[in-house]
C-alpha cells in the first residue's frame, strides 16, 4: 500500500510539474553579445550607479601599453571598451547579464604613434565627453591577472 500511494505522489508531482508553459518573455530584454574579432579581452569594470558593464577588449600592443606605466597607448595599439547596460537574469535569481548595448569606444594608435578616438551609440549620460579624457580613462585600466 505504501508503494501505490508513493507511485501516485511521484506520478501526481511529475505531471503537475511538466504541464506549466513557459510564460517568461523576459519583460521585453534583449541581450546582445558583442563579436571582437582579433581583439582579446584585456579587463573589464561595473558602474552599479548606472547599472552598466564594461569589457575592454585590444591587440598585443594594446596589452603591452596598458601593463606599463604609459600614459599613452604604443603605435599598433588598438583598444575597444564595450558598455552595456545589465539586468537581472530571468533564468538565475541574483544574477545579471548584460542588456542593452551603449557605446562601443574605440581609442587606435597609428603606426606613427598619433592616438584617435571614435564612438559609436553615444555615451552613458553624466560621462566627460571630452577626447582626451576618454583616452586617458582607457589608460586606466589594468589588465586581468590569469593564472
Amino acid at each position: 500500500m505504501k508503494n501505490t500511494i508513493l507511485i501516485l505522489w511521484v506520478s501526481l508531482v511529475s505531471l503537475t510539474a511538466c504541464s506549466k508553459e513557459n510564460n517568461d518573455t523576459n519583460n521585453g530584454l534583449l541581450r546582445v553579445v558583442f563579436d571582437p574579432g582579433n581583439l582579446t579581452f584585456i579587463s573589464n569594470s561595473l558602474n552599479p550607479k548606472k547599472e552598466t558593464m564594461s569589457a575592454l577588449y585590444g591587440n598585443e600592443k594594446a596589452l603591452e601599453s596598458l601593463s606599463g606605466e604609459s600614459k599613452t597607448p604604443e603605435a599598433g595599439a588598438v583598444m575597444k571598451l564595450v558598455t552595456w547596460r545589465y539586468h537581472d537574469n530571468p533564468q538565475y535569481t541574483g544574477g545579471t547579464i548584460t542588456g542593452e548595448l551603449v557605446s562601443i569606444e574605440t581609442v587606435q594608435a597609428d603606426h606613427f604613434g598619433n592616438v584617435s578616438y571614435d564612438l559609436k551609440n553615444g555615451l552613458p549620460k553624466n560621462s566627460p565627453s571630452d577626447k582626451e579624457e576618454r583616452i586617458q580613462y582607457f589608460m586606466t585600466y589594468r589588465p586581468v591577472n590569469r593564472p
